[in-house]
């Protein structure tokens, strides 16, 4: 379970910013790995000082956590996924994708609250004046962990009308991503705070988005193209036919008279753009026969086609 970050600073709810920007310094004074370098505790303390430091000194965190919808470490409640993830901040992702915020780069910029505190001259302590959080002309910020790199394998048609895609983190943690309008291929995410601990914080998660080839639908920019069979009655006498898109099936109506290579367009069942408008689905009919039928060559039998289909083709 996350520490509460009030009694990780040792301070009450009721702090003002100024309290709890007063409890962390002392804290990051005592703690700072710089200063510590034979107890590895020190640096683990720090990394929990800081980080509870970076939620406190964030107001919208703050005000989040006071409510219940995260825990110490930034991560959703149970009651926080209840309403979605649609906080500028948040991951995102109810069912229908709309505006997913990115993730932020957030953190405690410790080189403003520690000065020169571990400058080049005089190691701890050595801040102009002997104050160590005094304005020196050095300031170091202690570091952040690393950033851990993942890969989504995404199939086109979530990657067409953007469903929320869940991905299990290193720490065995599990979240819903709300992939962003303008969706391609190697698309990357972040994901603040989700990479490796470090003592001036944890780094980011890089999500890159791979979508995956589909054994019907193509990608054409924003379109999704498919080929569709139809037997030759249909396309003689017209028909209506199940045709799958990505977002399920439709009945297509197959005009009388169509030929292969005939393009029927679906309006807006494409990839979403950007701008939130979503591309179109273009069908290509394909006219299939079958193989020696007796009775359709009968049928045929004494009848031709007198039209050049090939005329310009100048052959």
């Amino acid at each position: 379970m996350a520490a509460d970050p009030y009694s990780t600073l040792g301070v009450p709810r009721s702090a003002s910013e100024k309290e709890i920007k007063s409890a962390y310094r002392k804290l990051a004074k005592e703690l700072h790995p710089d200063a510590n370098k034979d107890n590895p505790k020190a640096a683990e303390r720090f990394s929990v000082v800081t980080g509870a430091y970076d939620l406190l000194s964030d107001k919208d965190k703050r005000a989040r956590f006071d409510r219940g919808e995260i825990d110490g470490d930034g991560n959703p409640t149970m009651s926080g996924y209840g309403g979605g993830f649609g906080g500028q901040r948040g991951f995102g992702g109810g069912g229908g994708q709309g505006g997913f915020e990115g993730f932020s780069s957030e953190g405690v910029d410790l080189g403003d609250l520690f000065g020169d505190i571990f400058g080049s001259r005089g190691g701890p302590g050595a801040g102009r004046g002997g104050d160590p959080f005094g304005g020196g002309r050095q300031r170091r910020a202690a570091p952040r962990g690393a950033n851990v790199s993942y890969r989504l394998a995404v199939s086109l048609p979530d990657a067409a009308t953007l469903s929320p895609q869940r991905i299990t983190l290193g720490d065995g943690k599990t979240i819903d991503l709300k992939l962003p309008p303008g969706l391609e291929d190697g698309t990357q995410m972040r994901l603040s705070g989700k990479g490796e601990p470090g003592p001036g914080g944890a780094g980011d998660a890089i999500v890159t988005i791979h979508v995956q080839p589909h054994p019907c639908f193509k990608r054409d920019g924003d379109d999704v193209r498919l080929d569709l069979p139809i037997t030759l009655d249909e396309a003689v006498n017209g028909a209506k036919v199940r045709a799958p898109t990505a977002t399920g099936a439709v009945m297509l109506s197959v005009p009388p008279g169509s030929s292969s290579g005939k393009v029927l367009r679906l309006k807006g069942k494409g990839f979403t753009r950007k701008d939130g408008s979503r591309g179109d689905q273009l069908i290509t009919l394909e006219i299939v026969l079958p193989e020696n039928d007796a009775d359709l060559a009968t049928r045929l039998e004494g009848w031709r086609d007198a039209r050049d289909v090939r005329a310009r083709l100048g052959a």
